[in-house]
Formats: C-alpha cells, sequence, structure tokens
C-alpha cells in the first residue's frame, strides 16, 4: 500500500534529508588512499548522532553498521571494514539514511579516490548520475514508473552500460521501504501512476558489464556477476499537492554541479 502524505509531512522529511545530504558533504572530505570503509562509518555514525539523527542502516534487518560503503565491483550494501582501505583509483559509493523525528532521508553519492581515475571508472560514474537526474525528469503527477525506467535504462544502454534490474527505488517517510518500487528499467506509459504525496527514492545502479548481480555470502553485500565496476547516486523526492516535484536529499554543493539533462 502507497502511503501519501500531507504537504506538511513531506516538510517535515526535510531535516532528515538535510542531514543525509550535508553527511555526503563531508564524506568527500575523508575519501582519500588509504582510509578505511569503518573510517567512513565512524564518521557517519558519530556525526548523524551529534546533529540529532539516528543511523538508519544499523541493525535494520541486521546489518551491522551505520552507512554502506560500495567499492568498485560491488553494487550496493557494501559493510565497513577495517581490513578494506581506499586506493588510488577505486570509486567508491556512500549510502546515507538519517532519521530525525521518525522520517527518513535516504541518499548517496559516487566519490573518486585520488586523481588516477580510469576513463571508463570516470565515465561510468557520470554517466550513472545523469540517468539519476534523467529519471527525476520524468516525474510529474499522472507519469507512470515506466516512465523513469526507460529514461534511465535507455539512456545507460546507449552510453554502452547496464542497469540493474535486482534492486530497485521505493517509497519511504516513516518507514526505511515502502512502497511504490521504482524500478530503473521499463516501458513508458506502464507501471504506478504517479501522484502528488508520494514520496521515493530513485536510486539506479549502472554496471560496466552485465546487469545480473550476486551477493556474497555475508548476506548483504552485491556485487556485478562479471566482475566489471559499478556505480550509483540516489535522492529522496517528493511530488507536493500542487505538483511541484522536490528532492529532499541535495545540498547546495550538489545544486550547484547538477548534470544537464
Amino acid at each position: 500500500m502507497i502511503v501519501l502524505k500531507t504537504d506538511a509531512e513531506i516538510d517535515a522529511m526535510r531535516a532528515a534529508g538535510a542531514l543525509s545530504a550535508e553527511i555526503l558533504d563531508k564524506v568527500e572530505d575523508l575519501i582519500k588512499p588509504g582510509i578505511t570503509t569503518l573510517d567512513i562509518d565512524v564518521f557517519v555514525h558519530e556525526y548523524t548522532i551529534r546533529n540529532g539523527g539516528i543511523p538508519a542502516p544499523l541493525n535494520y534487518r541486521g546489518f551491522p553498521k551505520s552507512v554502506c560503503t560500495s567499492i568498485n565491483e560491488v553494487v550496493c550494501h557494501g559493510i565497513p571494514s577495517s581490513k578494506v582501505k581506499l586506493k588510488e583509483g577505486d570509486i567508491i559509493n556512500v549510502d546515507v539514511t538519517s532519521i530525525i523525528d521518525g522520517y527518513f532521508g535516504d541518499t548517496s553519492r559516487m566519490y573518486f579516490v585520488g586523481s588516477n581515475i580510469l576513463p571508463v571508472a570516470r565515465k561510468l560514474t557520470e554517466v550513472a548520475r545523469s540517468c539519476l537526474f534523467r529519471g527525476i525528469k520524468q516525474v510529474k503527477p499522472g507519469a507512470r514508473v515506466g516512465d523513469i525506467g526507460h529514461a534511465i535504462q535507455s539512456y545507460a544502454e546507449k552510453q554502452g552500460f547496464s542497469v540493474v534490474r535486482e534492486f530497485v527505488g521505493h517509497g519511504i517517510g516513516r518507514t526505511f521501504h515502502e512502497d511504490p518500487q521504482i524500478a530503473h528499467y521499463g516501458q513508458p506509459g506502464k507501471g504506478t501512476k504517479l501522484v502528488e504525496g508520494m514520496v521515493f527514492t530513485i536510486e539506479p545502479m549502472v554496471n560496466q558489464g552485465h546487469w545480473k548481480t550476486k551477493v556474497l555470502k555475508d548476506g548483504w553485500t552485491a556485487i556485478t556477476i562479471d566482475g566489471g565496476l559499478s556505480a550509483q547516486w540516489e535522492h529522496t523526492l517528493a511530488i507536493k499537492s500542487t505538483g511541484e516535484v522536490v528532492i529532499l536529499t541535495e545540498s547546495a554543493k550538489e545544486i550547484s554541479t547538477r548534470p544537464v539533462v
């Protein structure tokens, strides 16, 4: 069942979204060769608590950390570890969800580690971000979930990449995951109709090679089936009663670097 939100509830969600975005702004300063993904987790956990929030991933369905850190071939849900150090040339997704006053704000970004980034890794990362905003551009009352998925899939595939099928965006509010599911592939005019009051994430995962993934024995870490690179960007957005579409997890820094789509 889709839980529609009032404009007041959407406005109340802004605090959680803003904190998550602020954390990702701060994380950028951490990303360098030699730090561990546990260093990132400790920072995110402490910053969240210090600013009045709760890190939603911690203990969610048994997830053991406060943030997801997904490097190179890891598609999503990478578990921070003191044994995993960032290396020159890596790409990493950091996925943050904060809870404030009972509302969730879910967002993720990609970061380059160092300056010696392979051209394909740079292109993949940029295409994934463009996919996110091409999906967001389709959001309006009366549109369909398939419009979002088609915009993402068609662009990614034209660029020579593929879109993950097994993981999707989702409704969000006072619970982490709600209806509707937002697939990042599909056909225009198909799927759930978008209406005022919907709040959901769009979070395309774009792979260098095949779109299939597999989950490791830890039950969480999803990797590409062929060892190719993967990149993901995510925002939480809402459709207000006026039909206005607002992104709840975008910092001023991000707004200034939005891709043109």
